[in-house]
């Protein structure tokens, strides 16, 4: 089963969430400024620490466009958070591992694992603008060259 997928347009799905710290963050924290928010599949994986370090190296591009970035995944606090200190990561990792929100993006669903139909996270990113709107959404990204691509495609210079 694949959650309906959100278009450019639509209201970005409320959520509140704990980060690696274990401290609460919610999307309206962010009101009025632009957010990417990314889910990836498992932290300390070799596909998602490519993604994490690839948004990490071009952090500074995003922020100068106005944009902060939210990663979310299933991983618990403490994956989290060994995450982020074995890499550097200097954007908040949220942890969703009930899919809630993972369900409220369309980044949950049925996908093509090694030839095996299987149903798990949908690596996916959203940009949502200032008034909390999807103005990108992005579904079956590929891990490397993900953040490039995303930049271009917002309009962002490196």
């Amino acid at each position: 089963m694949t959650n309906a997928r959100l278009e450019a347009g639509d209201v970005a799905p409320a959520f509140t969430l704990n980060d690696q710290d274990g401290a609460s963050v919610s999307l309206a924290d962010y009101a009025g400024q632009k957010v990417v928010v990314y889910f990836y599949p498992a932290a300390s994986t070799p596909g998602c620490t490519t993604e994490a370090c690839d948004f990490r190296d071009n952090i500074n591009s995003l922020k100068s466009a106005g944009y902060q970035v939210l990663g979310i995944s299933r991983d618990e606090a403490p994956a989290l958070k060994k995450f982020q200190s074995e890499q550097g990561l200097n954007f908040p990792l949220l942890s969703d591992p009930e899919h809630a929100i993972h369900d409220a993006y369309g980044a949950w669903g049925e996908k093509s694992l090694y030839g095996k139909t299987v149903t798990g996270v949908l690596r996916s990113t959203f940009a949502v603008d200032e008034t909390g709107k999807v103005s990108l959404p992005l579904y079956n990204v590929k891990a490397t060259g993900h953040v490039a691509s995303l930049r271009k495609k917002l309009g962002i210079d490196a």
